[in-house]
């Protein structure tokens, strides 16, 4: 998942953002690091230091806003030293604010400006830095006075640095003041941080670059986090670039009757979508797959949100299957994400990290309505979920995705329509007979094959899953109001029921 380094190229310090550059920045050039107050600018210049020093480089932090206790303050919340970084502090000296000491023939801005960037320059000359974070260009903006004189101020600097064999961030607050295309227009790149506060959960962060020129970057927003340790940036994923030979081996389920229904088993990298009310067991039948899948030599993988990782063991060791064993084997990984925090770029990252990290081949969403409730405000989740189909579709891993539909019988309501992105669609009913609530369980589409077009209960016993006959002598069986036509077929019982009579 890193990308490939270059010898023209420098890391920022952060492994997804290089995927997103392609590799990284190109070396010696002027970037603009630019987002509002609080999306993570300083933690990210911060970063990119730190990389050059474990490269051997030497790193150069400008602070004309922040004070240097102050950088040091926020590099002890994630636990770096900044011992091998010169940081030079040009914040405001004590003695320009007593009044006694401030310019009165020259407007201060017109002195000001002019020994801030003699003092950039001379500090540069003196460390003589491979990379260089200068923050913020905010102040210099302010100094300046006249969009006119910044942008002659900006071009000074970067006549200066052309040649310095050195790599250059100017960090920009994104303010009602700010000069758009001013500084955007003179650099190298750009790269934007946002934060996004919606009405319910916590805050989302993303960044996206504007421009890069010289480079073959991925577009778009990207997800991030800001946590102990820095930065974590989630490249939006793209499905062209993942295309591997599907497994043609197709998924059996262990059950023969269900293997029936399904039309001789589920063909790697496919979607199977698995849909029905509450309690109906939708989760059970996904757990069935999984288990059959171990058995076969794969590894499956569980993203659970509406459940504890010890709940879904329980639940499934009662019916037979030994989830616990096959977790202790890592034939089987449980990931349990908190739909408070999980952002969908970062989802896809565990996905895909789990898929080529861990090899796995099978993969369980449960549930669909809670990744898609901790979200309510994403506009384009839809689209996230079909990305992250196409991929998993081209990398031959199979998917399993469990939606819980509104109702127990009769019409039954969808929160969300994801049948047209799966390529088999189970559907779970209850239904009535003889005055006992029954299962019933069919294939509504299939799209790399045939199958079966009847209608089997479906019954979760101690021994595990049961799948009978096509209940032919029933009509309606569906809307949960089952009409007997002929002679009823013989439901299925386990062993308990047998031994009652």
């Amino acid at each position: 998942m890193k990308a490939q380094p270059d010898n023209d190229r420098v890391s920022t310090g952060v492994e997804g953002l290089d995927a997103i550059l392609g590799g990284g920045l190109p070396r010696n050039r002027i970037y603009l690091l630019e987002g509002r107050t609080g999306t993570g600018k300083t933690t990210l210049a911060l970063q990119f230091l730190l990389d050059g020093v474990r490269h051997g480089e030497r790193g150069l932090y400008i602070t004309l806003s922040e004070t240097k206790e102050e950088l040091i303050a926020v590099a002890k919340s994630h636990g770096w030293s900044l011992d091998d970084i010169v940081i030079y502090d040009l914040a405001v000296p004590e003695k320009d604010v007593v009044p006694d000491s401030q310019y009165t023939l020259y407007h201060p801005s017109e002195v000001e400006l002019g020994e801030t960037t003699k003092a950039i320059f001379k500090q540069f000359d003196l460390v003589k830095p491979a990379r260089v974070v200068l923050d913020s260009m905010s102040e210099i903006r302010l100094q300046a006075r006249e969009a006119l004189r910044y942008r002659r101020q900006i071009l000074a600097l970067k006549q200066f640095f052309v040649g310095k064999q050195s790599t250059i961030v100017l960090v920009d607050d994104q303010t009602a003041e700010s000069s758009p295309g001013l500084l955007e227009s003179v650099v190298h790149g750009v790269i934007v941080l946002q934060q996004l506060v919606h009405g319910y959960g916590p805050t989302r962060r993303n960044l996206y670059v504007l421009k890069l020129r010289e480079v073959k970057y991925r577009s778009g927003f990207h997800d991030i986090n800001i946590e102990t340790g820095g930065i974590f940036v989630y490249p939006r994923l793209a499905d062209a670039e993942h295309r591997t030979p599907p497994n043609v081996k197709p998924l059996l389920s262990g059950v023969p009757e269900l293997d029936m229904l399904i039309g001789g088993g589920l063909d790697a990298g496919t979607a199977t979508l698995v849909m029905g009310p509450a309690g109906s067991g939708k989760s059970t039948l996904a757990a069935q797959f999984a288990s059959s899948a171990c058995a076969q030599g794969r590894t499956v993988a569980f993203f659970i949100f509406d459940e504890q990782p010890a709940t879904l063991i329980a639940r499934t060791r009662a019916i037979g299957i030994n989830l616990e064993g096959l977790v202790k084997t890592r034939k089987v990984i449980i990931r349990q994400v908190d739909p408070g925090e999980c952002s969908a770029g970062e989802f896809s990252y565990l996905v895909r990290q789990t898929v080529e990290r861990d090899n796995a081949s099978l993969v369980v969403i449960d549930s669909v309505n809670a990744y898609f409730e901790s979200m309510p405000e994403e506009k384009f989740l839809t689209a996230h979920v079909h990305e992250l189909l196409s991929y998993l579709s081209h990398q031959g891993v199979s998917t399993f995705l469990v939606l819980a539909q509104s109702g127990i019988v009769g019409t039954m309501t969808t929160p969300v329509d994801l049948s047209y992105l799966a390529d088999t669609v189970l559907l779970l009913r209850f239904f009535e007979s003889a005055g006992d609530v029954r299962q019933a369980l069919s294939v509504v589409k299939k799209r790399t094959g045939d199958h079966e077009r009847s209608i089997r209960e479906f019954r979760i016993t101690s021994h595990g899953i049961q799948v009978g006959k096509p209940l032919r002598e029933f009509q309606g069986v569906l809307t949960g109001v089952p009409q007997y036509v002929g002679k009823a077929t013989p439901l299925l019982q386990d062993d308990d029921d047998r031994a009652k009579k």
